[in-house]
């Protein structure tokens, strides 16, 4: 089999859900987990990830997260979005509220609903938070009078990749946090190699996603992510100028409508001539000025 050269980038959430979400790969994510979480991780399942490389179908993509229960009675999910999304923070209740309720049979005590935690990893930058740093963690306060607290079964982490660069002064969980993103950016940057020589753990990750980036499946299942963000992309695109040029035509339409209100049958014909000389339709032409089919075939 013919070697491919070019390495998966982690970024995209195929590929990091197998180099965090796998059985085997507990050590790495707990490495990763302990730089964001607030706490000390003991010890992180991965049993209930799918398996991508088995069970997921090329044909069935959908959001691909990392789910991970830590210290034997919390969960955590991880999702890692390359694009901005419409809504993006009720999505993210929405995900969190769908992970703690599938913690509860019908059959048990509200009691047995457990902690969980939601990890963002953004490639972008989210522009209601603009003037926080690049790792923003929240929970439900008592605003009013002394910020307590309410509850700890809900805890939201977003971390925006982008704004690591403009970390000037991190602490020492920052600085460890800011070389697992500069990890994702560019795993094959001399900056990452100096950082695996102190970090056995992201050794272990450059090791497995070279390993994975050699499988055609997983290659395949990454391609076909990329070219579904792409696509998506684009729709969005179209769509703005579409919505840009539809605007502009009704912008001028209506311009053109004012201006011959207010004027006389003389400057109605000038326009009409006018347009006629654009080769405007006869039809939009007798919308416009009020003109018969007529008279405007005489000028």
């Amino acid at each position: 089999m013919k070697k491919n050269n070019s390495i998966l980038s982690p970024k995209v959430d195929v590929v990091f859900q197998i180099l965090f979400g796998e059985v085997g790969s507990e050590k790495i994510t707990k490495d990763l987990l302990n730089c964001i979480l607030d706490e000390e991780i003991d010890s992180v399942d991965l049993n209930q990830n799918i398996v991508l490389r088995r069970e997921l179908p090329e044909d069935k993509m959908g959001v691909v997260d990392v789910l991970a229960k830590i210290n034997g009675n919390e969960y955590c999910n991880i999702e890692m979005q390359m694009t901005d999304k419409k809504n993006l923070i009720k999505r993210l209740l929405f995900y969190w509220s769908k992970q703690y309720i599938r913690n509860i049979k019908k059959s048990e005590d509200y009691n047995d609903l457990q902690r969980t935690i939601l990890i963002l990893l953004a490639n972008f930058e989210i522009g209601s938070l603009k003037e926080l740093g690049f790792h923003s963690r929240w929970k439900i306060i008592e605003e009013k009078e002394r910020k307590i607290i309410l509850t700890d079964d809900f805890e939201l982490n977003i971390i925006e990749i982008p704004k690591v660069h403009r970390l000037i002064k991190p602490t020492e969980k920052e600085k460890k946090l800011k070389e697992w993103l500069n990890f994702f950016d560019n795993p094959e940057s001399k900056e990452v190699s100096d950082y695996m020589k102190n970090n056995e753990n992201m050794k272990k990750a450059k090791d497995k996603l070279d390993v994975i980036s050699q499988d055609e499946k997983i290659r395949r299942l990454a391609e076909l992510r990329e070219k579904a963000l792409l696509d998506e992309k684009e729709a969005e695109y179209t769509g703005y100028c579409n919505g840009v040029e539809d605007g502009i035509k009704q912008g001028i339409e209506q311009g053109i409508e004012q201006g011959i209100e207010q004027g006389n049958t003389a400057s109605k014909k000038e326009i009409a001539k006018k347009m006629k000389e654009e080769n405007l339709a006869i039809d939009l032409i007798i919308k416009l000025t009020g003109l018969s089919k007529e008279e405007i075939k005489k000028l």
